[in-house]
């Protein structure tokens, strides 16, 4: 096991370090002079102090030496400074991640506490009309754009009946957003916990299970489903990845202060310094998530582990 362990975060330290290779070029990447789109907005901005700029930022050496000043500073905490405001990046996002993760983590628990169960009831009807209307149901939910979704929601419960706050951070402004993102990721486990149960309930031990005379309900709960959420966690884990990138749009909608309504605002002040900063934090949160997924993966299978 601890080898197992040992050499998921090989890979992870390496995923983590190709990302630095990635934000590192970036600001290379990007048409024109970066400090002159930087400071475009800034009035009477004169070539020396665009120059200045630019030292200060370290853009007039090699590629190499920059990528290695990088890491020096990555390892000691410091993400640079934002170009608005001149303050820490880091301090930044980490005043507005915890934010994201909550907003991730409530619409996981929509997302499962909807998910398993209409993907366990279609399994256990399969072929049924009940099957096929939940089924339609969870690809209405894939089908659904996010921004939509959240746009029509914010209409009806905020708007129009008053229920929550239209905008802004706190708990009850986190339901909507929960909602929004944890229903299309509902409909994606939905369906993916029909396909693990079916799979599940067509191999051996079940039918001993059935040939010994076990009620059926006992054979769902103590065979079927415990054997049949190994693919589920690892779906849960990448799907919570993923709405970690859909929590972008649903932010702005919802003027949520997460990292993902910093991230555009930064788009938009042309401050690379926190978009190079939120990619690399955006990345360590998904490959985090990864790591654990896989251990739990590993717990839960022990061919995994012994592989």
């Amino acid at each position: 096991m601890w080898f197992f362990i040992l050499g998921r975060l090989a890979m992870a330290f390496l995923t983590i370090l190709a990302t630095t290779v990635a934000v590192t070029l970036l600001i290379h990447l990007v048409p024109g002079d970066p400090v002159q789109i930087m400071y475009a907005q800034s009035q009477g901005t004169t070539p020396e102090q665009i120059e200045a700029i630019r030292h200060g930022l370290g853009l007039d050496q090699p590629i190499y030496v920059q990528y290695a000043s990088y890491l020096w500073r990555l390892a000691h905490g410091d993400l640079g400074y934002t170009i608005r405001g001149h303050q820490p990046v880091l301090d930044v996002i980490l005043q507005r991640l915890p934010n994201t993760l909550a907003l991730a983590a409530a619409a996981m628990v929509v997302a499962i506490a909807i998910g398993l169960p209409v993907g366990f009831m279609a399994a256990w009807r399969r072929g049924s009309w009940l099957d096929t209307a939940l089924m339609a149901g969870a690809i209405a939910g894939i089908s659904i754009p996010g921004f939509w979704l959240g746009l029509l929601l914010l209409l009806v419960f905020a708007v129009d009946l008053g229920w929550f706050p239209v905008s802004g951070t706190g708990p009850a402004n986190l339901v909507l957003p929960a909602v929004t993102l944890g229903l299309s990721n509902a409909a994606v486990i939905a369906r993916m916990t029909r396909s693990s149960m079916i799979d599940t309930m067509r191999q051996d031990f079940v039918r001993t299970a059935e040939a010994k005379g076990l009620p059926k309900a006992t054979i769902l709960r103590r065979h079927v489903l415990r054997a049949g959420l190994v693919p589920i966690v690892t779906m849960i884990g990448l799907q919570f990845a993923f709405m970690m990138g859909g929590a972008i749009v649903v932010e702005n909608i919802f003027s949520w202060n997460g990292v993902g309504r910093m991230a555009i605002e930064a788009i938009f002040q042309r401050d690379y310094p926190v978009i190079q900063g939120f990619i690399l934090a955006f990345a360590t949160v998904v490959v985090a998530v990864s790591l654990i997924v896989d251990v739990i993966y590993a717990l839960v299978d022990p061919r995994i582990r012994r592989s």
